[in-house]
C-alpha cells in the first residue's frame, strides 16, 4: 500500500510531501515550497534523485519546473506583440534571466489518491499578480505518480489572462550516480545549439550521437536537437529510461563540478527562445498546454 504525507512546519518554512509504498522501496519527496520540485526520488531502492549531491536550490535549481521559459533570456529582454518586457537578471555574471518564473513558487494540493500500486498527487499555483516582466496571469498545474517502478509528471499550463503570451517549458532534474565516469547516456541527435560566452545560442553544429556514450571525463553544459523523445542513462546501480510526450524535443545536459550528478533536462525550445522564437510557442486566452515526463527503471 502507498502512503501520502503532507509535512508542514511554518516555524521552519518547511512544506513538502512524502509518497513512498508500505516497503520503502520506492520514495519521493516533493518541494511544495520549491516550486512543486521533486527533491527526492528512489525507484527499486535505487536512488535517482537526491539533493544530498547538489548545490543549495537557489543555485542548482535542481528538479526545477522552468516556466514560462526553460533557460535564459539575454539580458532578461524580449519583444512580444510589439511590446518590448524587462524581466529580472537573476543570473550572476552573465545578466540573464535564468530558468522561468515558478522555481521559487508555493504550490497548494488540489488532489490525492492513493492504492495499492501507486500514489497521485496534484498540484498547483495561480499567478494572479504578475510581475512587469511577464505581465500576464496563468494556472500550473504539476500531477506526480509514483509506482514501484515510474515516476510520472504531467504538466498543465492554462492561460487565465484575456491576452495571450509566449511561453516554453521545461524540467532540470539532476540524476544521481556513484560513478559518473563509467555511467552512460545514449540520446539519438544530429545537431548541438552552439552558444556564445553568455550562454546564449549563435549557431548549430552537426554531431552524431545515436548510441550509448560514456561519460568518462566529459564536461556537459549543452543544449541537443533530438529526433525521438527516448532517453537512456545506464549507471552501476540502475538502467533509467527517461521518456517526454512533445513535439518540440531539445534536451539540455549539464555536468557539475562534483561528478556526482549529471542534470538532463527537457526543453520545449532552445535558450532565449523568447527572442530567437525558435521553438517558441504562444499561448491563448483560456487555453491549456500539456506535458508527460516519465521516468522509470528497468
Amino acid at each position: 500500500m502507498f502512503t501520502l504525507n503532507h509535512i508542514q512546519d511554518p516555524k521552519n518554512t518547511k512544506d513538502y510531501l512524502e509518497i513512498s509504498n508500505s516497503d520503502q522501496s520506492c520514495y519521493a519527496k516533493i518541494e511544495l515550497s520549491l516550486g512543486g520540485s521533486l527533491q527526492e526520488l528512489s525507484l527499486q531502492n535505487k536512488t535517482i534523485i537526491s539533493s544530498k549531491y547538489t548545490k543549495p536550490y537557489n543555485e542548482s535549481y535542481a528538479s526545477a519546473i522552468l516556466f514560462p521559459f526553460s533557460n535564459r533570456v539575454e539580458l532578461g529582454k524580449y519583444n512580444f506583440d510589439n511590446e518590448v518586457f524587462q524581466l529580472e537578471q537573476n543570473e550572476k555574471g552573465k545578466h540573464n534571466a535564468l530558468h522561468g518564473l515558478v522555481y521559487n513558487k508555493s504550490f497548494e494540493v488540489v488532489k490525492q489518491e492513493i492504492s495499492d500500486t501507486e500514489a497521485s498527487v496534484s498540484i498547483i499555483y495561480n499567478e494572479s499578480r504578475p510581475g512587469k516582466g511577464f505581465p500576464f496571469m496563468y494556472a500550473i498545474t504539476l500531477d506526480y505518480v509514483l509506482t514501484k517502478n515510474e515516476l510520472q509528471l504531467h504538466v498543465t499550463v492554462k492561460n487565465t489572462d484575456n491576452v495571450a503570451f509566449p511561453f516554453s517549458l521545461g524540467w532540470h532534474p539532476y540524476f544521481y550516480s556513484s560513478d559518473i565516469y563509467n555511467s552512460m547516456l545514449t540520446l539519438d541527435s544530429d545537431q548541438k545549439i552552439l552558444v556564445s560566452d553568455s550562454m546564449i545560442p549563435i549557431s548549430e553544429e552537426r554531431i552524431s550521437w545515436h548510441a550509448p556514450r560514456k561519460i568518462q571525463n566529459q564536461y556537459f553544459d549543452d543544449c541537443f536537437v533530438l529526433n525521438n523523445s527516448l532517453i537512456k542513462f545506464k549507471t552501476p546501480e540502475y538502467h533509467l529510461e527517461f521518456k517526454f510526450s512533445t513535439t518540440k524535443k531539445y534536451l539540455q545536459i549539464y555536468t557539475p563540478e562534483n561528478r556526482k550528478t549529471i542534470a538532463i533536462e527537457p526543453q520545449t525550445a532552445v535558450a532565449n527562445s523568447f527572442n530567437s522564437k525558435k521553438g517558441l510557442q504562444v499561448l491563448q486566452p483560456n487555453d491549456s498546454y500539456n506535458l508527460n515526463w516519465k521516468i522509470n527503471i528497468e
